[in-house]
């Protein structure tokens, strides 16, 4: 049996899905310009995808069952609306994602970068369209845009820490 300590990024991993989903419902969307508005959480949003990668490093193809967990802390701390368009951008999100970690045999900086360039696209696109029920005006050119920099950025930094450490 694993200790705590083992398993670390896996409980960030499973913390920080309802985090950025609760903090996303009251954050207020910043207009920059007219018509250019974005809602500053999405730029943290990268990080998820980043822990379920090192999370899939802890335990494996069980990291899907983090995600679930996730998922129904999300439930609970949210709401049906918020868990349900965050549920169903992580299951093809992190599916995309989850295959090209899993597949590829690339250093896993390598993967790190190539999965969250995959899946950013798609988690944010299905969760903004999904979550402007709650949130009016999330699913945005400038909020999409915004919020698939900030992952990328995140997980290009990623990519340098441990490209650094030859990973």
């Amino acid at each position: 049996m694993r200790n705590l300590f083992s398993v670390k990024y896996t409980l960030v991993y499973i913390l920080l899905v309802p985090f950025i989903n609760w903090t996303f419902s009251w954050a207020l969307i910043w207009e920059i310009l007219p018509g250019w508005a974005f809602n500053p959480v999405t730029i943290i949003t990268g990080l998820v995808l980043v822990f379920r990668d090192f999370s899939q490093r802890e335990i494996g193809h069980r990291v899907l069952i983090a995600m679930f967990i996730g998922l129904c802390l999300t439930y609970m701390t949210t709401g049906a609306d918020l868990a349900l368009a965050s549920g169903f951008a992580f299951i093809i999100a992190e599916l995309v994602d989850w295959a090209l970690y899993t597949f590829s045999k690339l250093r896993l900086s390598s993967r790190v970068l190539l999965s969250s360039a995959l899946a950013a696209p798609i988690d944010t696109s299905i969760f903004l369209f999904m979550a402007q029920a709650i949130v009016p005006g999330a699913f945005t050119t400038p909020n999409i845009t915004m919020s698939i920099i900030g992952k990328l950025v995140g997980a290009f930094v990623v990519f340098i820490i441990l490209r650094s450490r030859k990973l």
